[in-house]
């Protein structure tokens, strides 16, 4: 079966151009035209076409992809390989982005006051300005803003660090829980969002029960927040809000 170009343009949702402009630099020549000269692509055109896709996406220039797929010495399965191993690397620098985002808004929210260069250091490059006048607008004046303000004011780096350590371990262990089956009103994620309120009262403020409830919903409803916790693990932000829920009927 071949496909023409219109076909395979829309399949991968690139334009006629695009593909005009493949086979003008000999990046990826249709096997055959029809009898009135037009262009006609088979499976394997198609698989080229979707290695190439790849290597753009992850950034690779024309020509540098021209030379990998044209490399005589790497079979298909070599080229897939690669790619897991380029794809993976990319999810990864996205998840320690998202992270950054995360510790950007709660550095301004709590009044962390870091060096420039500990800025840098500890939120990975991500200025925590950036969310600075919408959490003051979202939180100042509150008893728990002020009581934070006035704790994080004494902490130092390694205080600061600390406190990032246990929300990973934290975290790593929320995970597991969810990984095993662990439903969100089970004795095991209950006891753990009882774990992450006293949490939030050790290093910031009075969490109670109700904040702590609110602090779910926020989990969920602020996208920022949940495609955060949902790029640890699909599904984590309402695990979570379910669990907090529960807890805060359990103790409230």
């Amino acid at each position: 079966m071949s496909y023409s170009v219109g076909q395979v343009a829309v399949f991968a949702g690139i334009t006629v151009r695009t593909l005009h402009h493949y086979d003008e630099i000999a990046l990826l020549s249709p096997s055959s035209r029809n009898h009135a000269g037009h262009r006609r692509y088979d499976d394997a055109d198609l698989d080229r076409l979707q290695r190439i896709l790849f290597y753009r996406e992850l950034g690779f220039p024309l020509d540098e992809v021209a030379a990998l797929l044209d490399d005589p010495d790497a079979d298909p399965q070599e080229h897939l390989r690669r790619q897991h191993e380029l794809l993976s690397a990319r999810i990864a620098e996205l998840q320690k982005m998202a992270e950054a985002v995360e510790h950007a808004m709660e550095a301004k929210k709590m009044g962390i006051n870091l060096s420039p260069e500990e800025k840098f250091e500890v939120f990975g490059g991500k200025d925590p300005e950036r969310y600075g006048e919408e959490a003051e607008q979202r939180w100042g004046g509150t008893p728990g803003y002020e009581e934070t303000q006035r704790r994080v004011a004494r902490y130092t780096k390694d205080d600061w660090k600390r406190m990032q350590d246990e929300v990973a371990d934290w975290g790593a262990r929320y995970d597991a829980l969810m990984e095993a089956g662990e439903p969100p009103t089970g004795e095991r994620a209950v006891a753990m969002a009882e774990e992450h309120r006293r949490h939030i009262t050790k290093w910031f403020y009075d969490c109670t029960p109700e904040i702590h409830r609110g602090l779910g919903d926020l989990y969920v409803s602020d996208e920022r927040f949940r495609e955060f916790y949902d790029s640890m693990r699909p599904g984590l932000a309402e695990h979570v809000r379910e669990a907090i829920h529960a807890n805060a009927d359990r103790v409230g």
